[in-house]
């Protein structure tokens, strides 16, 4: 689902079909709204805050359910679990590899290591998909989205980061570290904004030139620790 059609049926949902009223409940101006559609994109951080019970793993994909409490559930909804197939670990190549590593720590030392095998592999259907692989993510910046601990499914992005689809969660690597944010394009050509999901004022937007990526990695998907 594109992110106009994601849109729509939040509109759809949320405020009863009318653009004034989702306006209102986001504390913006209805013309926020028909720009948004107009443009084919959303402020997803926003509509996370003030849409009660929607999806975040939808809102970053457009894949699954809208809602927390229906289709794929996300991990810890006990009452959604209880109908639904959950992740499962095994050991025969069924799913997506897993590394018990922190992509901040390392992660892409790991990949190129061919001498290093996957712990186990994850078998969740929305992300058994070629090249898509399983990590850890720490640190609290992209809180409430990814939480501290959490596994987060990534795929390696060959195509140059100015024409990603901007607003979506990224790890990027550079020649001196490693992180996960939310990258749009900055004001200033040949830059890119690193935007942490948490207020806290210590976690601050960053700006970095595009030349110093080396890598970049969309982030699929997110859930807690299996056990």
């Amino acid at each position: 689902m594109d992110k106009k059609n994601m849109l729509e049926a939040i509109i759809t949902h949320f405020a009863d079909g009318n653009k004034s009223q989702l306006a209102r409940i986001l504390n913006i101006s209805p013309q926020a709204i028909s720009t948004w559609l107009s443009r084919g994109t959303f402020d997803q951080e926003l509509i996370y805050a003030k849409c009660e019970n929607i999806n975040p793993d939808w809102l970053l994909t457009g894949r699954g359910s809208m809602l927390k409490s229906e289709g794929m559930p996300l991990m810890g909804d006990k009452e959604a679990e209880k109908e639904e197939v959950l992740p499962e670990v095994n050991y025969e190549y069924k799913g997506a590899p897993y590394y018990n590593v922190d992509f901040i720590g390392g992660f892409d030392l790991v990949l190129n290591d061919q001498t290093r095998n996957p712990d186990y592999y994850i078998n969740f259907p929305p992300y058994n998909r070629e090249g898509v692989v399983w990590c850890n993510i720490t640190g609290h910046s992209m809180e409430p989205e990814l939480n501290n601990g959490d596994f987060i499914a990534m795929k390696e992005m060959h195509s140059p980061i100015e024409y990603l689809p901007a607003g979506e969660i990224y790890g990027i690597i550079t020649e001196d570290y490693r992180t996960v944010k939310r990258i749009r394009m900055a004001d200033r050509d040949g830059f890119v904004r690193l935007i942490p999901t948490n207020k806290n004022p210590e976690y601050a937007e960053q700006e970095i030139p595009v030349e110093m990526i080396r890598k970049v990695y969309a982030v699929l998907g997110s859930m807690h620790r299996l056990f």
